[in-house]
């Protein structure tokens, strides 16, 4: 988002991302806390599904980008970390992640430290 931009935002309650093929793109921040992750994450696995199927086949989907922001104590809080890495090696620059860490006390692992901010 830049200045300016227009935005919807939802917190809480039912919610799903499902866009249809002729749909026009959008570009998604989506933010979590903790175990808030969990259908957040469902959203960036279909997501990555789609982006796969339009690689392959041409499904008439057009996708922006996902950026997701995460927060939870310590990284070892933070829920399929090595998944959403996974799905950023996979689809580089169409989604991105940052995570967040609170109270963290070790070393954060240098999979994670260009993705981490923390206090």
């Amino acid at each position: 988002c830049t200045l300016d931009s227009e935005v919807a935002l939802r917190v809480g309650g039912d919610f799903f991302f499902d866009p249809q093929p002729g749909d026009s793109p959008v570009n998604l921040v989506l933010i979590a806390g903790g175990v808030g992750i969990n259908p957040l994450f469902s959203i960036l696995l279909h997501i990555a599904d789609l982006h796969g199927y339009q690689e392959g086949k041409g499904t008439g989907h057009k996708l922006g980008t996902v950026k997701l922001y995460y927060s939870a104590k310590n990284t070892s809080e933070l829920l399929f970390k090595k998944n959403i890495l996974g799905l950023m090696n996979a689809f580089p620059g169409k989604i991105t992640c940052c995570f967040h860490v609170t109270q963290q006390r070790s070393q954060i692992c240098k999979e994670l430290q260009p993705h981490v901010t923390g206090k």
